[in-house]
């Protein structure tokens, strides 16, 4: 649910060479889950989650993506951290490979299990990646900061009136999930995309993640 621009920022930009920067960044945290640093790259539906995070994971060099679509499903839009602690999590915490169920939008229904294998860096992106069952398991938080409203209208426009009842609905959840677990405030960093590339900034989070030893959220 993630595509498009946003207003080019007066700020500079990080453009490819600063992705570099922050790949390097990441690379150099301690593991946060087992032996991966888990980074999560949260925000509203429509906000360019899932384009920042390609691009993020071409610049650490072909690093793994979980979309957090393919973990959710029409009945569980908000619902699925058991599923992602039991078949992602608790894999990746005891050092091997996750084994998960993606959900297919058409069919309605989980398909075969795909391997996520404990990479130096593993992204985590998606609505919901900075919930607090997540973040105890996070070297970083990333929310992309684009406003709710504007995120909803790209995310609507990019996918036509077919879609125009499942945005309803969705719109409503995402409201419920973030008025009892917001992500923002706990984010370390805050990414603006441009028309020229992204503007990374500290996030509300103020200090360095510390790690699943010492996070009881």
């Amino acid at each position: 649910m993630d595509d498009g621009d946003v207003p080019t920022s007066r700020r500079p930009l990080v453009r490819p060479a600063g992705l570099t920067a922050l790949a390097d960044a990441l690379r150099a945290l301690p593991p946060s889950c087992g032996p991966v640093r888990l980074v999560g790259v949260d925000g509203h539906a429509g906000s360019g989650k899932s384009t920042f995070a390609g691009r993020l994971a071409e610049a650490l060099g072909g690093a793994p993506v979980l979309h957090l679509d393919d973990i959710a499903s029409h009945t569980e839009l908000f619902d699925w951290t058991g599923r992602m602690r039991a078949q992602v999590i608790e894999p990746l915490r005891h050092g091997g490979p996750a084994h998960y169920t993606p959900y297919d939008w058409t069919a309605r229904d989980f398909g075969p299990p795909r391997v996520l294998k404990p990479a130096p860096v593993v992204l985590v992106e998606g609505v919901g990646a900075g919930r607090r069952a997540l973040r105890p398991w996070l070297a970083r938080l990333l929310w992309m900061d684009l406003p709710a409203e504007e995120s909803w209208r790209r995310g609507r426009s990019r996918d036509g009136a077919d879609l125009r009842e499942f945005w309803d609905g969705w719109v409503r959840a995402e409201r419920r999930h973030f008025a009892d677990d917001p992500s923002r405030p706990f984010a370390d960093l805050l990414v603006r995309q441009g028309t020229t590339g992204y503007e990374v900034l500290p996030g509300p989070a103020g200090h360095p993640r510390r790690g699943p030893a010492h996070d009881s959220r």
